[in-house]
């Protein structure tokens, strides 16, 4: 018997994948809690010492292009377990690093390429095929597994390397996530439907999913992946480097692991709020409030100088920018034919990670040029107004087309 969209079972896969999601996707957080501890090991600057974690969101983004064409072609679970072994075998190889570069490249092969990169995008896409009525809502749970891995891994973490020492903790990290990582990619052998709902649509709809936002899909493509670019690289200053810009003002690293979870912890709020929000008003509208939202917050974290005053603006930060990345998602099955799901989701998603991974690197760097993070802060600000741009512009060619072929429905 088939499984249908929308039925007990596509919430059951759902279920599956969030819980996939938290524990695969966990290490670009585990490396930004121990970014302080590795730097003063190693004996690098901030910048190098942030290198791990650009790596690994760049091994992420481009791994997301070949698990998410390997979960076409073999279904979500072949990936899933590709995904567990290594993802386990990259933080074993870490444990072991004699040096900063042997570190980075652990992270950037074994965790992100081959490991984490098939517990976020082919997951989210796998999703969006298993949703019709409540796509939006849908995409936003899986999403939110990311987010939980941020609320869970850094005090987990922080609490193991105070008593252990990082490289027992990353040791322990490994095995856990292969056991448990295999065990759920075992429950995920179930194909999406072959049918599309998308047969159904109207004349007007089929023409606009050829062009969408009125021109070609590699044009529109190409946007989306610099507006995701844009945002990410804004979104990773406070991410990736609250623990390390609390050290330098006299708190506690505790404090900064505290404020990450708390960031990611209400960003699992924003990202249910997105999912409603998207299907009732679409995923570009939704994309907009999300990206102002969170320039708002980015302008609020360079006068915070106190833990009271980074508390709350972490805490606004978390509300403000969780529903961004799924909003990328839900656009490119709104514009775009879902015969190319997996492909146009997992392109845009990569530059989404290639924007964090961009922007903490750049952080650090500007942090070891000023001794400050204020530069990086309105640095990030700047990429966060171009793709406030982006997205304006996109909102007026949907507007411009639409009355160019008439009101057609949204594509399913």
């Amino acid at each position: 018997m088939t499984a249908l969209p929308d039925s007990a079972y596509a919430v059951r896969r759902l279920i599956v994948s969030l819980l996939l999601m938290t524990i695969g996707t966990g290490g670009m957080y585990v490396v930004v809690t121990v970014l302080p501890t590795v730097q003063s090991e190693f004996g690098v600057a901030r910048a190098a010492a942030s290198l791990p974690y650009a790596l690994l969101l760049l091994g992420f983004g481009f791994g997301g292009i070949l698990m998410g064409r390997l979960a076409d072609r073999r279904g979500v679970m072949l990936p899933s377990l590709i995904g567990a072994v290594c993802v386990g075998l990259g933080f074993t190889l870490a444990s072991q690093s004699p040096d900063v570069w042997w570190f980075a490249a652990a992270h950037c092969l074994f965790i992100g390429f081959l490991g984490s990169s098939a517990s976020f995008a082919p997951l989210i896409a796998d999703t969006s095929l298993w949703f019709v009525k409540h796509r939006g809502i849908a995409v936003a749970v899986c999403a939110t597994g990311n987010f939980l891995a941020g609320v869970i891994w850094p005090p987990v973490t922080s609490h193991f390397v105070q008593a252990s020492g990082w490289r027992a903790t990353y040791l322990g990290i490994g095995v856990f996530c292969t056991v448990t990582m295999a065990a759920l990619a075992l429950l995920l052998r179930g194909r999406a439907p072959t049918f599309a709902p998308a047969i159904t649509m109207g004349k007007l709809a089929r023409r606009a999913s050829d062009r969408p936002f009125g021109m070609s899909a590699t044009q529109a493509t190409i946007l989306l992946c610099i507006a995701g670019l844009a945002c990410c690289v804004a979104m990773a200053m406070p991410l990736v480097h609250i623990v390390a810009l609390c050290g330098d003002l006299g708190i506690a690293s505790a404090r900064g692991a505290e404020m990450l979870s708390l960031m990611l912890g209400l960003g699992i709020a924003s990202r249910i709020i997105s999912g409603l929000l998207v299907d009732r008003i679409g995923g570009l509208w939704t994309l907009l409030i999300g990206s102002t939202l969170q320039c708002i917050a980015l302008v609020l974290f360079v006068p915070a100088n106190s833990m009271y005053a980074l508390y709350a603006v972490a805490a606004l930060f978390g509300l403000f920018q969780g529903g961004i990345v799924p909003s990328y998602a839900i656009v490119v099955r709104e514009y775009f034919s879902a015969k190319e799901a997996g492909t146009r989701v997992g392109t845009v998603l990569m530059f989404t990670l290639f924007g964090m991974a961009l922007g903490g690197w750049m952080s650090g760097k500007i942090h070891d040029l000023t001794a400050s993070y204020d530069a990086a802060f309105l640095h990030g600000i700047a990429w966060n107004v171009v793709n406030i741009a982006i997205v304006l512009f996109l909102i007026r060619r949907v507007a411009l087309q639409q009355v160019a072929l008439g009101k057609y429905q949204p594509i399913t």
